[in-house]
């Protein structure tokens, strides 16, 4: 619960301007908590038992002018709850979101995400204004009405303030066990959110294995489990119904008893009255609306915001960019060393006990069969998979530890699905360095022959939506981008799929000249005659070698081959290839 105090202490320290405000027209809120009491026993003493009436009415019109002073007060505070609640909101859906996105970069998927970001996020703004309104009305109505005892009589002050103080202490002494439920409570939810997220993805599978009534049953039971953690949950009500026995309701009967006794002090019947008053409508109104705020909003405030900081990213420091660790020259661009890697715990290893070496200015294509885990290597090459055992290796970094920004500044990932966001064509080009100027751009767009598509588009300050780009058009953007990104490598995962094979041979010769290492994974065969190197894959071998090389020693790459070319392109060569078998041995490393 450390970090909920600092992360509290470092909201409130923000908005120290709006919570003065907020205190100073809470001043005006409570000003009928400290005088109704005072007024009411000098309008008893001074008018209406001196036969006065009229003195008395006037000390009772006061009253209603406190009240009015009051309700302004009421109306202004209100207004200026969302300047503290709603900038710690949005701060709150910053982490979430920024976590969610930093748990998928890592192969760390969480359906429970989903509730942070709808439920526990929107709990935890609910309950913090609750609770400032709760703890704000507690402290200055319950220092209003002791301020009113005090200028009444002090030993009427201390009958009222010792079992309040009690009473306190008791309500205290139970936060403990409260927060327990109640963090119990919180992730019975989060568990139910989790597992309905999976029910309701795989309906499908669900109802044609005719497994309904087994995933009812099962998701019935974590309903029965949240269930009872609520009705435990409940039982602390006695807790809080002690407290306010004590400190609400006890001073009440200590007046009466001590009524005689004050009387015989010189206290008049009025300030009996107004010291009643401020127990009945100031101290004990106060204190059941702070245990009933504390013991409910608090105690989920306290839980829930506890469970988001412990699974969300916390927003980014001012002050620059963050400091990275320089990579190692004479490291290759890429290495990968007895890498195992399987969908699932007990799915057969797509690659099992992998190696490879890519050289820094390397150009390599990677070719296989559809499914045969292209994609999959490439996810593990960029750090987007992280491998069950063994090592992946970019620029002498090892990706596992690397963070977001160290591995964007080493290498550049194109999926075949390529990314393009709503905003300026500027915008998307510079979003991997934000400082480009407008003629490096251009002049980028000129080299990789794209000058007619940013015109199409209709110019750097042109307004682009995914939807209306085709999906070549969509490439061709992020391919652009990637070429002006800072980073050496580029992996491009069949990111030409869409386009024609002339713009595709443009484009991957054009970053095969650009300055650092690329690997391609071949849409078409015609990749692997452009690159320096060719890795096939080939289910339980894998093969490295150049493009002749594995057209004279490798079937299943000349078959590759014919089905684009045609069996009459396939061509003898004299260069042996290389291979070893993944699921045993080590994968390729060296260069033909």
């Amino acid at each position: 619960m450390t970090t909920v105090g600092a992360v509290t202490r470092a909201e409130l320290s923000a908005r120290r301007g709006p919570l003065l405000r907020l205190a100073a027209w809470s001043l005006a809120e409570a000003l009928p908590a400290a005088l109704t009491g005072l007024l009411t026993a000098r309008a008893v003493d001074e008018g209406f038992l001196a036969g006065r009436p009229g003195v008395g009415l006037l000390w009772l019109g006061l009253i209603a002018v406190a009240v009015l002073v009051g309700a302004l007060g009421t109306r202004q505070a209100y207004g200026l709850l969302g300047d503290v609640v709603e900038p710690f909101r949005d701060d709150l859906l910053r982490r979430v979101v920024a976590g969610a996105l930093a748990g998928a970069t890592d192969g760390r998927g969480d359906d429970a995400a989903v509730t942070r970001l709808t439920h526990q996020v929107e709990m935890v703004r609910d309950t913090w204004a609750g609770l400032l309104m709760v703890v704000r009305g507690f402290v200055f109505a319950a220092g209003a009405a002791v301020v009113g005892l005090c200028s009444l009589a002090a030993p009427v002050a201390l009958l009222v303030t010792g079992p309040v103080l009690v009473g306190l202490l008791l309500f205290a002494a139970a936060l403990p066990a409260m927060v327990a439920r109640q963090r119990e409570y919180v992730l019975a939810g989060e568990r139910l959110g989790r597992d309905a997220v999976v029910a309701v993805a795989g309906h499908r599978d669900v109802t044609v294995s005719g497994a309904g009534d087994r995933v009812v049953g099962w998701l019935g039971e974590h309903v029965d489990a949240q269930a009872r953690v609520e009705r435990r949950l409940a039982t602390m009500a006695a807790a809080r119904s002690l407290s306010l026995a004590v400190g609400g309701w006890l001073p009440v009967p200590l007046l009466l008893v001590a009524a005689p006794w004050l009387l015989g002090q010189g206290l008049g019947p009025g300030a009996l009255l107004g010291a009643l008053i401020y127990v009945v409508r100031g101290i004990q109104p106060a204190l059941h609306t702070l245990f009933q705020g504390v013991a409910a909003g608090g105690l989920r405030f306290v839980v829930t915001l506890d469970r988001l900081l412990r699974t969300c990213v916390p927003p980014a420091e001012p002050g620059g960019p963050a400091t990275l660790s320089p990579p190692d020259p004479a490291a290759p661009a890429l290495s990968l060393d007895a890498v195992t890697f399987r969908y699932g715990r007990h799915a057969a290893p797509v690659l099992d006990g992998f190696d490879l070496t890519v050289p820094a200015g390397d150009h390599l294509a990677i070719v296989g069969a559809s499914g045969i885990g292209k994609s999959t290597l490439a996810g593990l090459m960029a750090g987007v998979l992280h491998p069950d055992s063994g090592t992946v290796h970019v620029a002498g970094t090892p990706t596992v530890a690397a963070t977001a920004a160290e591995l964007a500044a080493r290498r550049v990932l194109i999926p075949q699905e390529a990314y393009v966001f709503t905003g300026t064509v500027r915008d998307n080009l510079r979003y991997l360095r934000p400082d480009l100027d407008d003629a490096t751009i251009t002049g980028a767009a000129d080299r990789l022959g794209l000058t007619a598509l940013l015109a199409r588009l209709g110019g750097l300050d042109a307004i682009v939506r995914p939807a209306g780009l085709s999906a070549g058009e969509r490439q061709q953007v992020a391919l652009l981008r990637a070429w002006l990104a800072p980073a050496p490598l580029v992996i491009l995962d069949e990111a030409t799929c869409h386009l024609d094979p002339a713009t595709e041979a443009r484009l991957e010769l054009a970053f095969a000249a650009r300055p650092g290492t690329l690997v391609v994974i071949a849409h078409r065969i015609t990749s692997a005659t452009r690159a320096r190197r060719v890795l096939l894959l080939d289910g339980g071998q894998a093969h490295l070698d150049s493009h002749r090389g594995l057209l004279a020693g490798s079937a299943a790459y000349r078959e590759l081959v014919g089905y684009w070319e045609g069996s009459g392109a396939v061509r003898s060569s004299r260069t042996r290839e290389r291979s070893v078998p993944l699921p045993s041995g080590s994968g390729p490393r060296s260069s033909p």
